[in-house]
């Protein structure tokens, strides 16, 4: 679970962590621009009451003035000599910048008017490296808890992901799951992962006797319907074989030999979906060349006294690895509703390098028809009965499940095109 629970946990802690310090170092700046506020008010405000006094004593009282406070008094009706151009153009009031600039105070009064100055430099030096400090250490702390409490849930969901890796890699027709049992579980693991375990073990066992009984009734009803089908597909032939037999009574023979082989179809088609493994390991290399000749003879032999021609166009098709019956059992699908729609004309499979296409210049399909032409059951002609082939619905799930997938274009009264587009 590279990407999963303790991911998204770590995540969860990394962004917490950094909106924590974010928060925390703009609260702490704006906690320091307001003491400097306020400290250098207060400063001011002392500043100018002690000048004041300093005034009013006369000539005996001198104003403080040094490298960072100077305090400068003009009296009423007289000019300003040795004032800064830059504090004497401040109006009256209080002038406190948010940070680093000098601050100063206007105050008028009867007398004259009194212009305070002050440099802030250590002051904000100071301020600067208290609210630093501060936020270091607050990050120190907010960090180290994060780290502590994402190792402490890491351990929590440990155990969640050992027991999603067991599970991920169990085999649906066989899991595993003694790998799941008490004694092999963490030793960190909680009341809930234990108890999850024990569910898991109890699905596994059930699942275990679902394949088992899938697997014996795909054996059981692959014997048992394919002894009476070929019984049919003998009994047949040898009626078909008789010159004697009436007309109509050969036409009912055809009828019965082309329904044993739809049948025989149909069984094939699902037995190898109701398999998984067992069918990709009957892969092999074959030329699809040969899997489309021998479905065109087939398919040949279905199209009796109609003046249709079945053909075949190389244009490049190759050797693959794949299922042999399975393109065996689409292509000759797609045939044999090629020949069953096409009254006069032809019949063309063309192979190409990447796919196989079945055309035919038969009735053709309307838009409305191609759009269920793939649904479970459904039929073009629902008045035939001359056989049902396994349905596109079914040639479409084998497609799918090989990466075959199978797409149709028709035009009513022209033809239809159906393409199996082939893995590489």
């Amino acid at each position: 679970m590279a990407h999963g629970l303790p991911r998204k946990i770590k995540v969860a802690f990394i962004v917490q962590a950094l909106l924590a310090s974010l928060v925390m170092a703009l609260g702490i700046a704006c906690a320091e621009i307001g003491v400097r506020q306020v400290l250098l008010h207060e400063r001011l405000a002392d500043e100018a009451a002690n000048a004041w006094e300093q005034v009013a004593a006369g000539p005996r009282g001198s104003l403080p003035h040094n490298a960072r406070m100077a305090t400068y008094f003009v009296p009423a009706g007289r000019p300003a000599t040795g004032v800064p151009a830059d504090v004497l153009a401040a109006p009256p009031g209080y002038h406190i910048p948010y940070w680093g600039a000098p601050a100063s105070l206007v105050e008028q009064r009867r007398d004259g008017t009194l212009y305070v100055y002050f440099d802030p430099e250590f002051s904000d030096s100071a301020i600067f490296w208290t609210g630093g400090l501060s936020l270091l250490l607050a990050l120190l702390v907010t960090y180290v808890s994060a780290w502590l409490t994402y190792r402490t849930s890491k351990r929590m969901v440990a155990p969640v992901s050992w027991l999603a890796g067991v599970v991920a890699r169990w085999e649906p027709s066989s899991p595993n799951a003694g790998a799941l049992s008490p004694q092999n579980l963490p030793i960190d693991a909680g009341m809930e992962v234990r108890r999850l375990a024990h569910a898991l073990r109890g699905m596994s066992g059930r699942v275990g006797e679902f394949v088992e009984r899938e697997r014996q009734f795909t054996r059981d009803a692959s014997h048992e319907l394919r002894t009476p089908l070929t019984v049919i597909r003998v009994a047949s032939d040898i009626m078909a074989a008789d010159s004697e037999l009436p007309e109509r009574s050969r036409r009912a023979v055809g009828r019965i030999q082309r329904a044993g082989q739809d049948m025989q179809t149909v069984i094939d088609a699902f037995f190898i979906l109701a398999r998984d493994a067992e069918v990709e390991s009957e892969s092999e290399r074959f030329d699809v060349h040969e899997v489309v000749d021998d479905e065109v003879e087939n398919a040949r032999a279905q199209v009796g006294d109609k003046p249709v021609e079945v053909v075949v166009r190389d244009e490049g098709g190759g050797v693959i690895d794949a299922p042999r019956r399975v393109l065996s059992l689409m292509v000759g699908n797609l045939l044999s509703n090629a020949v069953r729609f096409t009254d006069a004309g032809l019949v063309e499979v063309v192979i190409r390098p990447d796919r196989i296409e079945v055309r035919d210049t038969g009735v053709g399909m309307t838009r409305e028809t191609l759009t269920k032409a793939f649904d479970a059951f459904y039929r073009h002609d629902r008045d035939s009965a001359d056989g049902m082939g396994i349905g596109l619905s079914i040639v479409r799930r084998l497609g799918e499940r090989f990466g075959w997938p199978v797409e149709l274009d028709s035009t009513p009264g022209e033809g239809t095109v159906a393409t199996i587009r082939l893995r590489g």
